[in-house]
């Protein structure tokens, strides 16, 4: 079984600030770290690795800088790694990246499951791998929490609703994106890190995926009208009262007050 999961390197969320003049997000300056739902998107096909035997590899659309995030699965154990980098990439929207993943995933070829975090802590679009299956015409179960088979080409899947979960059977090859509640991620060895800094990283350009531009980077259907920080959280009410009756009295009066209750 080989399987190949999309990644996306992000920033330390607290370090970054918005410039309101500029209308942009200020990335800080480093190499940031694996977006935390992918790490249990990684683990989840580790695991089936070790069940099944075969392949996993992880993808990415991203800069040089992008490397060090491929490395940290590298070092746990993941085979492969796919740097997918151009000039022309930069400014994509969450459908371009999916389109340029697709992309890559053609080029690499061979593969039975596709593995993605639910969504990038950055920008929580949640539409990447949806885009990815959408691109290469494949089945889809997003916000996963649990793979219960994979067997004879059908991956058997709980997938997270409302008001609990349903079962879903996908034929493979699929694109399935994970909730935190699958698993547990490992944390990488000594000895895996060491090795991961020997692999090589196979590195695309927009002319090796076969992309003009079209859709991707600039080209992108989706344009930032206004950038703004969010607004700051309001102070807090406190209760008071001489007796705790007295202040569950006027809890209850000012929840049926604003309709709350």
């Amino acid at each position: 079984m080989n399987i190949v999961v999309l990644i996306k390197q992000v920033p330390e969320i607290a370090l970054i600030k918005v410039d309101e003049d500029a209308n942009q997000v200020v990335l800080p300056q480093g190499p940031g770290t694996v977006n935390p739902f992918d790490e249990y998107a990684v683990e989840e096909a580790l695991k089936l690795k070790e069940q099944h035997s075969g392949t996993t590899s992880v993808i990415s659309v991203g800069t040089d800088r992008t490397e060090s995030a491929l490395r940290n699965c590298l070092a746990l154990g993941v085979d492969n790694a796919y740097l997918l980098c151009d000039d022309a990439f930069e400014g994509s929207d969450p459908q371009a990246i999916g389109k340029i993943l697709a992309a890559g995933l053609k080029k690499i070829g061979d593969y039975d499951l596709i593995f993605a975090g639910k969504q990038a802590i950055d920008s929580d679009s949640a539409q990447v791998p949806g885009a990815v299956a959408a691109n290469l015409d494949i089945p889809q179960a997003m916000f996963v929490k649990k793979v219960e088979s994979v067997d004879n080409g059908t991956a058997v899947v709980h997938r997270t609703t409302e008001e609990g979960y349903d079962v879903v059977e996908l034929k493979c090859p699929a694109v399935i994106s994970v909730v935190k509640e699958i698993n547990e991620p490992r944390l990488p060895s000594l000895k895996g890190k060491m090795g991961a800094k020997k692999k090589q990283i196979t590195k695309w350009s927009a002319a090796d995926l076969g992309l003009d531009g079209n859709g991707i980077g600039s080209n992108s259907a989706t344009k930032t009208a206004k950038v703004t920080p969010p607004p700051a959280r309001p102070k807090g009410e406190i209760i008071e009262g001489e007796t705790p009756e007295e202040v569950a009295d006027k809890l209850f009066n000012k929840l049926r007050d604003n309709q709350v209750i």
